[in-house]
């Protein structure tokens, strides 16, 4: 907004032959904008100053926006009056930008990915350059056609070549080879593989690495169902990749399993791909298994069945969005679902990169009127990673069977989960509340202080 402040501004320096600078303005618009993208992501993968390109390009394009609507009122002021101008200019610019915003993230962007949309936008403002030339081609004549053709093929063979130019920008943001990317209508998700292991990536986030991924879903697995004093009905939120499936379905006793996850195509891809199935054991075809693709939030409020353990799989709780569900409210709306005897766990950040977030989390359930126990573990990975236990009543935590195929967890390693060494014990936090969002804040300056 104050790059197009600054626009209006340098508009009145536009003095003489209004028509040539409006269809050359839209040319500008359409390259920068068409390529702005591509631009932003190289600079990510291949410039350090990463921000610098960011705001120099969000200044020229709100610059040459904000040029625009000045430009058009002085152009068509020969054909109407001025409250009749400024009113048809306005409408068309509100409308415009109303149909832009709900067809950018909704549509756009989930069905053509990021470059896609970015190439098709820088199109639609050569479109208006194109259409303001024929109009006032008497007056300009013919020398703007040339450039008008030549930025619609550029921004043509962009458009066409966007995957292999996202691909090869991709390709260098990650260590493996890339063999499956997807952008979502929720988010974008990467699988990169070599010599036989696998990384899974949401929003270039991490979610496991198949070398050491058995420490993390142990850890958030046993130590809830040697909790809950039975495992008949269970309900994992999140988890799609079904590796928690996986280790739920070591339990002869459980009946039922309740999968929730919003994105479909993450269950689907975890259940059909060769590579991926076989790291969850191909835990999906397994009848004992529901899956419900739909918002957690929503699938709680409409639920009237009673689970005796209760896992909560979901990314970190990095935006409002996915902070709402470590809130006290759905702690809540959990607990009320959960049996008497029952247990339940949510993985719950860093107890050393983001100390705060972890306490925080572990407060709002202990506020929601749970009985918690924290508990953390090394994952090469992720680093020290954290885990809260819950429950209505104080339950034991059952020894584990010596005849269980786990991998990582015992007796002594659950021992170990639950001292904190001093620099990661308890802090004085707030619970996460929907009126706030505390979780966010502690969230973002635990890990800034590390990596920023």
């Amino acid at each position: 907004m104050s790059s197009m402040g600054i626009g209006a501004w340098l508009s009145r320096f536009i003095e003489h032959n209004l028509e040539r600078a409006f269809v050359l303005l839209q040319m500008c618009i359409a390259l920068i904008g068409g390529f702005s993208a591509f631009m932003l992501f190289y600079a990510f993968a291949y410039i350090g100053n990463y921000e610098a390109f960011l705001y120099l390009i969000t200044i020229l394009l709100g610059s040459m926006l904000g040029i625009e609507i000045p430009l058009i009122i002085r152009i068509m002021q020969k054909s109407f009056s001025l409250k009749t101008n400024i009113s048809n200019v306005f409408t068309v610019d509100y409308i415009g930008a109303l149909f832009a915003a709900l067809l950018f993230p909704l549509v756009l962007v989930p069905q053509l990915g990021l470059m896609q949309t970015s190439f098709l936008f820088g199109g639609l403002n050569l479109m208006v350059g194109s259409m303001a030339w024929f109009i006032f081609k008497n007056t300009l004549g013919k020398k703007h056609l040339i450039p008008l053709v030549l930025i619609a093929v550029v921004l043509v063979a962009g458009f066409v070549q966007s995957n292999s130019l996202t691909s090869l920008i991709e390709n260098k943001l990650y260590k493996n080879n890339i063999i499956y990317s997807k952008q979502t209508p929720y988010q974008k998700l990467i699988v990169t593989a070599n010599n036989g292991r696998t990384q899974f990536y949401i929003n270039g986030a991490i979610q496991f690495d198949s070398i050491d991924e058995h420490r993390y879903h142990e850890s958030l697995v046993h130590p809830v169902m040697h909790m809950a004093m039975r495992h008949e009905n269970v309900l994992i939120i999140g988890g799609g990749d079904g590796m928690a499936l996986r280790e739920v379905l070591k339990y002869a006793d459980v009946a039922h399993i309740t999968l929730v996850d919003l994105d479909p195509a993450i269950t689907t891809l975890f259940k059909t791909h060769p590579a991926l199935s076989k790291l969850n054991q191909h835990a999906y075809e397994n009848d004992k298994i529901t899956v419900v693709n739909m918002d957690a939030w929503k699938f709680i409020e409409k639920l009237n069945t009673l689970y005796d353990v209760i896992i909560i799989d979901l990314p970190a709780p990095n935006n409002i969005s996915l902070s709402r569900l470590y809130s006290q409210t759905f702690y809540r709306l959990l607990a009320t679902h959960l049996s008497r005897s029952g247990a339940m766990v949510t993985q719950a950040t860093s107890p050393m990169f983001s100390r705060d977030a972890f306490w925080c989390i572990e407060e709002t359930m202990s506020e929601s009127g749970l009985i918690t126990l924290p508990y953390h573990t090394y994952i090469p990975s992720f680093g020290e990673w954290g885990f809260v236990l819950a429950s209505k009543l104080k339950l034991p935590l059952r020894e584990i069977e010596e005849t269980k195929a786990f991998k990582y967890i015992d007796n002594q390693a659950m021992k170990r989960m639950q001292i904190f060494d001093k620099d990661i014990s308890k802090t004085e936090v707030k619970s996460n509340r929907l009126s706030s969002h505390k979780l966010i804040y502690y969230y973002d300056s635990g890990w800034e202080k590390w990596y920023e």
